[in-house]
């Protein structure tokens, strides 16, 4: 079996003197750039010359493999469905790829409250994935709350882990060095995101406090490293820049359970609609836009599809969005 190439090596338990010096290395550092954002959780930080983010589209003109929508009780019959209307799998995953399946595992929240991605949908696209060659898909996100309760909790590990995918949470992923534009600049990136030869965005569209809805542009928040709290001003224009730097193979949202109030980390089922839907396509915007629908918010309700379209991102358009009804 090949190592795994994103699983640090566990360090040596630091003595009082090691302690002391980084106390001191951290003082100096405030000192010197100011008080930044206290981030979540102690991570390394990957050395390393700043990385190009890679563009993981795949070409495919035509407006019906920009937005497909299935419904139904079952999510993973849903995603697979929606995917299978653009082609299938096979049509973006080639033989031997390493694939990045990006969910939002926020938050330390059951799946039934709506805060994260469903845990069927996510297993669903790992097995679609390796179904169609992939040599690896890698399961990734930096949650909010503690990592490995969140992606326990959730039930995502588990879920990705039995459909064969190597699950990484913020406590074992490694960040690097990347070349980002605008408000991104300077930020670290999860390392499997500049290995991965294609990459899944899978958000679960709910309720956000500041931007009114958070479906997949905003998801990228969750690949970034310490420091991306303050992407939270002027946060439609942020979301809007992370959608031009971050070009999924995929979009892939789920609406199994929205988030219609108290987002983006809810907790009370009351604020829960069931919706039982899962959208899959190419163009991000228009796939943020249903989204946005699904909380009964129209396009112009939402600044950062305005500030996406105007970047030539996408159309959020819902008359392009193909319903395929109940499966």
């Amino acid at each position: 079996m090949k190592p795994n190439p994103y699983e640090p090596t566990a360090p040596p338990a630091p003595t009082r003197r090691d302690v002391l010096v980084r106390v001191s290395q951290t003082a100096l550092a405030a000192a010197t750039v100011g008080a930044g954002a206290a981030f979540f959780h102690d991570r390394r930080s990957v050395a390393a010359s700043a990385a190009t983010v890679p563009d993981w589209r795949v070409q495919a003109p035509g407006d019906s493999l920009r937005c497909s929508v299935a419904r139904g009780a079952d999510p993973a019959a849903n995603a697979r469905r929606a995917v299978l209307s653009l082609g299938g799998m096979e049509r973006f995953v080639k033989k031997g790829e390493t694939v990045l399946v990006k969910p939002n595992v926020g938050w330390d929240r059951l799946a039934e409250q709506g805060a994260n991605t469903d845990p069927l949908v996510v297993a669903e696209l790992v097995r679609l994935c390796l179904a169609a060659g992939a040599g690896k898909v890698v399961v990734a996100d930096i949650s909010c709350n503690d990592p490995r309760r969140c992606f326990d909790r959730s039930g995502i590990r588990a879920r990705a882990q039995e459909a064969g995918a190597e699950v990484l949470d913020g406590k074992a992923l490694k960040l690097v060095a990347a070349s980002l534009p605008g408000s991104a600049e300077g930020l670290e990136v999860i390392e499997p995101l500049l290995f991965a030869q294609k990459v899944i965005n899978v958000p679960v569209a709910k309720h956000h406090s500041l931007s009114r809805a958070t479906v997949g542009m905003k998801n990228w928040y969750g690949v970034l490293g310490k420091g991306r709290n303050r992407l939270h001003q002027g946060i439609d224009r942020t979301i809007a820049e992370l959608g031009a730097i971050f070009r999924p193979t995929l979009t892939v949202v789920d609406a199994t359970r929205v988030l219609l109030a108290n987002g983006p980390q809810g907790g009370s089922l009351s604020d829960v609609k069931a919706v039982n839907a899962v959208a899959a396509g190419l163009d991000p915007v228009l796939c943020d836009a249903w989204g946005g629908a699904q909380l009964g918010l129209s396009p112009r309700d939402l600044g950062f599809l305005a500030e996406a379209e105007r970047r030539g991102l996408g159309k959020s358009d819902l008359s392009l969005v193909r319903e395929l009804g109940k499966g």
